[in-house]
C-alpha cells in the first residue's frame, strides 16, 4: 500500500507593490521563499498564483492576513480580504488565512541588504515565515 502524498502548501504575503511567495517542500516540513510577484493588479496576481498552484501541485494556499498588534483590522485588511475572495473564486484548492503579525519584522531581521525591499526578497521571506508557522502548527503532536 502506498502512502498518501504529503500536502504541499503555498503561502502568499500580499502587498500593493510586491506579493511574497513561499512553497513547502514535498514532505510538508519546510518553507522556501520563491521570487516575489509584482503587486497591484489583483487579477494578474491571482492568475500567477493559479499557475504556481498547478505547476507545483499545491494542495492549499495560505494568505497572510495583516492584523494590528491589538488584533484589530488594519487599513490593508479590507484589500487582502478582497484578494482572498478573488483567489477562492479562481482556485480549486482551499484558500485559508493566517495572522501575519510581525512576520515582516522577522523577515527584516533575517534578510539583509539595501535592495531587499525593492527586489521582493523581504516579501517572500515574510511569506516563508508565515508558511513555516503554519507547517509547525499542523505537525502531529502540536495540538492542532
Amino acid at each position: 500500500m502506498t502512502q498518501p502524498r504529503p500536502r504541499r502548501l503555498l503561502a502568499v504575503d500580499p502587498g500593493s507593490r510586491r506579493v511574497g511567495i513561499a512553497v513547502s517542500d514535498e514532505l510538508g516540513m519546510f518553507a522556501f521563499a520563491r521570487p516575489a510577484l509584482p503587486g497591484g493588479d489583483t487579477v494578474k496576481v491571482a492568475d500567477s498564483i493559479a499557475t504556481i498552484v498547478a505547476a507545483e501541485q499545491i494542495d492549499e494556499v495560505v494568505v497572510g492576513m495583516p492584523i494590528s498588534l491589538s488584533g484589530a483590522d488594519t487599513a490593508q485588511t479590507t484589500s487582502v480580504r478582497a484578494f482572498v475572495a478573488e483567489l477562492r473564486r479562481r482556485l480549486t484548492v482551499p484558500v485559508s488565512v493566517w495572522d501575519e503579525r510581525l512576520s515582516s519584522v522577522q523577515a527584516g531581521r533575517s534578510v539583509k541588504g539595501a535592495d531587499r525591499r525593492k527586489s521582493g526578497e523581504l516579501d517572500s521571506a515574510a511569506a516563508a515565515i508565515v508558511l513555516q508557522a503554519v507547517l509547525e502548527s499542523r505537525r502531529p503532536g502540536t495540538g492542532s
